[in-house]
């Protein structure tokens, strides 16, 4: 698979599959503290009760490419076979509407990972 994304399962900021870190990582451990940990604290509540976990906001962007709503940060995500979560990509929320240039990045990292158009 390509140097692209995270797995919820495994801790985001350290991922590492042998190539180096993968764009969200790197975004991530880039963030400030209060930015990293409110995105840690989704994600970590994701894992522990699910994508309907207390506090955590989520949104359908096109099809199954999803974000989840971290403070001021978005991540975009799909859940493969298995639901398992593959974060595509990550970046600052500027506005209502996610900007149209990070919608494009996670679709083209979406047909990347699943092979299909989200």
């Amino acid at each position: 698979m390509p140097d692209i994304y995270c797995r919820l399962g495994e801790d985001p900021l350290l991922q590492d599959d042998g190539s180096g870190a993968s764009p969200v990582e790197k975004y991530l451990v880039d963030l400030d503290s209060k930015e990293r940990a409110a995105v840690a604290d989704a994600l970590k509540a994701i894992e522990a009760s699910g994508l309907h976990a207390a506090g955590v906001r989520t949104r359908q962007i096109k099809g199954k490419l999803w974000e989840i709503k971290a403070s001021q940060q978005r991540v975009f995500y799909v859940v493969v076979m298995g639901g398992e979560m593959v974060l595509l990509h990550a970046a600052k929320k500027e506005g209502q509407k996610a900007d149209r240039g990070d919608v494009e990045t996670a679709e083209l990292r979406f047909r990347e990972v699943t092979g299909k158009r989200p």
